[in-house]
């Protein structure tokens, strides 16, 4: 195979190439199959991975963050912030220098699952992180269902404070109109909605700090407490539940199928993607988690947003402020949870479309709004089922990002490049691994005590 090069102006194939490369992509896509070459295609630059990752990660998620403070505290709170986004963006990068190895070897991966599949083994692939993968984005799908149904019902109760209308039909709505999103065929086909989505979740995060510092400054604003609480079993798991929520919040789980959206060749465009997304993340991060803590101490809601209406169910704020950052919110949602449904559309696709046929034929179009409004319905169903947002944010961080995003990026490069045993950066990548590790298993068990105590309180279908 003859190389590929590029000109350093345009960034064009050089015209003796193109013949080349376009007969090897199109062996390589007879090799494809329906998912990866209808849900996944390979035409983006890296200013639209900059808007997928942007998306992907700074999300509404983000505005529980005041609540993972409350059991943290100041000073926990903000170098948990700082280390995970350290963290991230060094294992985000990571795995894209582990993808980009195998593409520059002719075996460009486009899922998580086929780059465990070469690195770990078949076994690791199938039965470990395929499955986490799957619901770890599913799951995020979920949440961000419950957390529309949330915000929806947050607009109506200002415009209608008698109104009867309970959450989990709010929950539907939001889910109908995913009904049409999830039709959108491809990641690709995204990009433009997900620059949109990354200049909302600006407006959201600047108008939630700005609300959260005018309440602060309120006589109506509650009094500020700071303290943590003084059971000890209480505070423990109470810790490694809020790590959770902040793993989740910089969780991501799609960097190969966001990398698989980038044209080749893609040596160097995830970084810049990064560093577009890790700008906006801590311009985000920063100002909701500590304008909300500052505000409402440890009486910080798991969705910064409740806080901006007292017990009596009057607003703190004016009620058309509210009622803005809670759309601007409803149509970030939206974006990420379209974005967070490609991994199982590509799942579908590959399940139930026929790569041989047109995208657009009857034969691949009828199976596909079939099964993709399957899985939205069924999304819809159990957020509206289980209706605490907080604890399915934790739980998702435990089981799902944690692991992905934390353990194995280190441990996928490890295995790829085999830095020497004695080299400080084998070392470093080791101690993160055995780190989170351990941080996953008892933020799962803290997750999960949480789920408990709270099922005691709500029913399914609850109205909260």
């Amino acid at each position: 195979m003859s190389t590929i090069r590029i000109d350093s102006d345009t960034g064009a194939l050089q015209e003796e190439t193109i013949k080349t490369f376009s007969t090897t992509t199109d062996h390589h896509k007879q090799h494809l199959d329906a998912g990866a070459l209808f849900v996944l295609k390979s035409k983006g630059s890296w200013w639209h991975s900059g808007y997928h990752l942007t998306t992907s990660i700074v999300a509404p998620s983000l505005l529980s963050l005041p609540y993972a403070f409350a059991s943290l505290g100041w000073t926990a709170g903000v170098l948990s912030l700082v280390i995970g986004a350290i963290v991230t963006f060094y294992s985000y990068n990571l795995i894209s220098l582990v993808l980009e190895h195998h593409a520059e070897l002719g075996h460009r991966h486009l899922r998580f699952r086929d780059m465990a599949y070469d690195v770990l083994g078949p076994r690791w692939s199938r039965y470990y992180v395929g499955p986490i993968q799957f619901t770890a984005c599913y799951g995020t799908v979920v949440g961000f269902h419950l957390l529309g149904g949330q915000c929806l019902k947050a607009i109506y109760v200002l415009w209608n404070s008698d109104g009867t209308m309970k959450l989990y039909e709010f929950v539907v709505i939001f889910g109908v109109f995913m009904l049409i999103l999830a039709q959108i065929p491809s990641f690709h086909s995204l990009r433009y909605m997900n620059l949109i989505s990354l200049v909302l979740c600006l407006l959201y995060s600047a108008s939630a700090a700005a609300a959260s510092i005018y309440i602060g400054n309120s006589s109506k604003g509650p009094h500020k407490n700071y303290s943590l609480s003084n059971n000890d079993e209480t505070r423990i798991f109470g810790i490694f539940n809020a790590m959770a929520i902040i793993s989740t919040t910089f969780g991501n789980g799609i960097i190969p199928e966001i990398q698989a959206t980038l044209a080749p060749p893609t040596k160097g465009k995830m970084f810049k993607g990064l560093c577009i997304c890790y700008t906006v993340i801590i311009v985000t991060f920063l100002s909701v988690s500590v304008s909300g803590y500052w505000a409402f101490g440890n009486k910080a809601s798991a969705l910064v947003l409740s806080n901006f209406i007292d017990h009596d169910g009057n607003p703190l704020v004016p009620r058309w402020f509210i009622m803005m950052i809670n759309i601007f919110t409803i149509l970030q949602l939206s974006a990420v949870s379209a974005v967070y449904l490609q991994p199982t559309n590509e799942v579908l696709e590959r399940a139930f479309a026929d790569p041989t046929r047109s995208e657009f034929s009857a034969r691949n179009v009828i199976p596909r709004a079939i099964s993709r409004s399957i899985s939205v319905i069924l999304a819809t169903t159990i957020a509206a089922m289980l209706p605490f947002f907080g604890d399915i944010n934790a739980m998702i961080g435990a089981f799902g990002f944690l692991p992905l995003d934390f353990v194995l990026p280190v441990v996928l490069y490890n295995l790829t490049f085999k830095p020497s045993k004695q080299s400080p950066l084998f070392w470093l990548n080791s101690s993160i691994a055995v780190i989170f590790s351990a941080v996953g298993v008892i933020a799962a068990v803290a997750a999960l005590r949480q789920i408990s105590l709270d099922a005691k309180t709500y029913k399914l279908f609850a109205n909260v």
